[in-house]
C-alpha cells in the first residue's frame, strides 16, 4: 500500500482593519494575532480583492517608516522606529511634537533602507525602480500592472520637509483614485488620530469546499487576473475550457 502524505496545505490569509490612534490600533491588532501589514502585503491584498474593494478604495498605515535625516537625506525603511516605540511616538504627536530619533535609532533604521525622492514613479516601471522594488518586493511589477490597469499612470511620493534633527513618520499607503493616482505618503504626522491601520494573519487550513463556497469568479475576474500576471494570450483557451 502506498501512503500519500499531504505535506503542503492551503492557508487562508485573514486581514483586519481598525481606526484608532497608532499605539492603540497596533495593540488591538496584535492582541488578536494580527501583525501590521507591510506595503507588499497591502499590494497583494489589493490585487487579490480588486480595485473596487474596500482595501483598495481606502488607504491605511503600513509597517514601514520614512526617516528624515538632515545629514544624509530621506529614506524608506522596513525597520520602523515608530513600530518599536509605538506609545512614545504616538504621545509625541499627541503633544504636537515630532518623534525625533537618537543616533542609535537612525543607525538601526538605515541599516535596511532605500533613499527617496519626490519624483513620481511610472506604474510601468515598478520592477525597474529601487523604491518600488523595496516597498513592494517581489510583487512590484505585478502591482504596477494592477495600478496601470486601473488607469493609474504613476505613483507620487509625498514627503515632509527636513528639519535640524532626524525624525520619523509612518508610511501611509493612499487609496486608489481610479484613473488618477495612488501615493506613497510619508507626510502624515498624526499618529494620534483615528486613522486606519490594517493587519494580516494566517488562518487555518482551507478545504476545497470552503474555498469554493467563499470565492466566485466571473469571466472578467479571470481575464483581469491573467492580465495582472502577464499571462495574456491564453484567456480564450482557458475560458473555452471552463465553459465546456
Amino acid at each position: 500500500m502506498v501512503n500519500l502524505i499531504v505535506d503542503i496545505k492551503p492557508i487562508v490569509t485573514y486581514s483586519a482593519y481598525v481606526e484608532a490612534p497608532f499605539d492603540k490600533a497596533k495593540e488591538a491588532l496584535e492582541k488578536e494575532g494580527y501583525h501590521v501589514i507591510s506595503s507588499r502585503e497591502n499590494a497583494q491584498l489589493r490585487m487579490q480583492e480588486g480595485k473596487d474593494a474596500f482595501v483598495s478604495r481606502n488607504g491605511n498605515r503600513t509597517r514601514e517608516a520614512f526617516i528624515y535625516n538632515p545629514k544624509t537625506g530621506i529614506f524608506l525603511t522596513n525597520n520602523s522606529p515608530i513600530m518599536a516605540n509605538a506609545q512614545e511616538a504616538t504621545n509625541c504627536h499627541r503633544n504636537n511634537k515630532e518623534f525625533y530619533l537618537t543616533d542609535a535609532q537612525v543607525e538601526e533604521s538605515l541599516a535596511d533602507c532605500v533613499e527617496l525622492s519626490d519624483k513620481a514613479i511610472p506604474t510601468n516601471r515598478f520592477a525597474e525602480n529601487q523604491i518600488t522594488v523595496y516597498a513592494f518586493g517581489n510583487v512590484a511589477e505585478q502591482y504596477g500592472q494592477f495600478l496601470k490597469s486601473a488607469g493609474i499612470k504613476e505613483m507620487p511620493i509625498w514627503l515632509a520637509n527636513l528639519e535640524d534633527k532626524p525624525f520619523a513618520r509612518q508610511m501611509w499607503l493612499l487609496r486608489l483614485v481610479v484613473g488618477s493616482r495612488s501615493v506613497l505618503n510619508g507626510n502624515y504626522r498624526y499618529l494620534n488620530y483615528d486613522y486606519g491601520m490594517r493587519g494580516v494573519r494566517q488562518g487555518g487550513e482551507a478545504t476545497a469546499k470552503n474555498l469554493e463556497a467563499s470565492q466566485t469568479y466571473t469571466i472578467q475576474d479571470i481575464q483581469t487576473a491573467l492580465k495582472t500576471k502577464g499571462l495574456t494570450g491564453i484567456e480564450s483557451i482557458l475560458i473555452d475550457s471552463l465553459r465546456q
